[in-house]
């Protein structure tokens, strides 16, 4: 069995459970850091592991271009490549079709990319995505859809909600590890209310009223035995209030990309504090009231003097 999942305890809509992969067995709410290329960039997989990390997210599109899931499938999938003991999750990559849009040429037939590396074309079709996802190994595996921004209005969007539900019957059809790994389904709608059942395509730019009001729309009408996952998100506010709407999984690069700028998230100052060697050399005090690796590690000083000279 590739999942199971069980409720714990509930406070209102809010929700914590227990979500059983073939390489961990998850507590959820949980945030899953993003390795685009199997790695997070700046950490080791044993600090992941001690800092609670659960579930990390590969990026289909990117690990078909380097190092390919065919080497991938070579070394034993994922887990092997990047020495990593719990669960992986791979994206399909439909959310290129919005980030390389200028690259992507979308049909029925699927998504045709320009490569960012060689130039070369590439068709990433719904079966295609499947079979580079099954190479990989990853614990759960989205389905391709048809990502369009979410202020995006008109007949497109409505396009890409049925054509995203047409490829999702492909996906299944093409999956050929079910017993191994799970497949995620996913919806799109924008921020339409009668089209939207989607919590897979939002984070793109729209307003935090209509985030969340989606949001709660969609976890009121997502099956209560099944995990809810919210696509791109990642700030501290939007975990808390989408938890408390009863959602249960979240991804973003927002930690670990504003870590390489030199900014720490911590409870205090609205979450967030920026590093600089002035703050250290002023202050000599830790970055926050509690017992974690940036207040008990001597190599604090060292990484804020590293930010220091690179001006951050």
């Amino acid at each position: 069995m590739a999942l199971r999942f069980e409720v714990l305890g509930r406070f209102n809509r809010a929700r914590a459970a227990r979500l059983t992969l073939p390489h961990f067995a998850c507590q959820t709410p949980l945030f899953m850091p993003v390795g685009t290329q199997g790695t997070i960039k700046g950490l080791t997989t044993e600090q992941l592991e001690d800092i609670g990390a659960q579930i990390i997210l590969g990026n289909t599109y990117h690990l078909a271009l380097r190092p390919t899931s065919e080497l991938l499938d070579e070394l034993g999938g994922l887990h092997k490549f990047m020495n990593w003991p719990r669960a992986l999750l791979t994206d399909s990559g439909g959310f290129q079709m919005v980030s390389l849009l200028h690259l992507a040429d979308i049909t029925e037939e699927g998504v045709t990319f320009q490569s960012p590396v060689d130039g070369k074309r590439m068709l990433l079709t719904p079966e295609e995505s499947i079979q580079i996802q099954n190479r990989i190994g990853a614990d759960i595996i989205m389905a391709l859809d048809d990502v369009v921004k979410t202020t995006t209005t008109g007949p497109r969007v409505e396009e890409a909600m049925y054509r995203t539900i047409r490829w999702i019957d492909r996906c299944i059809e093409a999956h050929k590890r079910p017993t191994e790994q799970n497949l995620f389904g996913i919806v799109q709608g924008g921020l339409d209310p009668v089209l939207s059942y989607a919590i897979g395509g939002l984070a793109g730019g729209e307003s935090k009223d209509s985030f969340w009001r989606v949001v709660a729309q969609c976890t009121a009408a997502l099956p209560e035995e099944k995990p809810r996952y919210v696509m791109g998100v990642g700030y501290p506010l939007d975990i808390v209030v989408c938890s408390a709407l009863g959602a249960d999984m979240y991804d973003c690069v927002y930690p670990t990309r504003t870590a390489r700028f030199g900014t720490a998230l911590v409870p205090e100052n609205e979450y967030t504090q920026k590093i600089s060697y002035l703050f250290y050399v002023l202050t000599r005090a830790p970055l926050c009231v509690c017992v974690c690796f940036a207040t008990k590690c001597g190599c604090l000083v060292r990484i804020i003097s590293l930010n220091s000279e690179l001006h951050i």
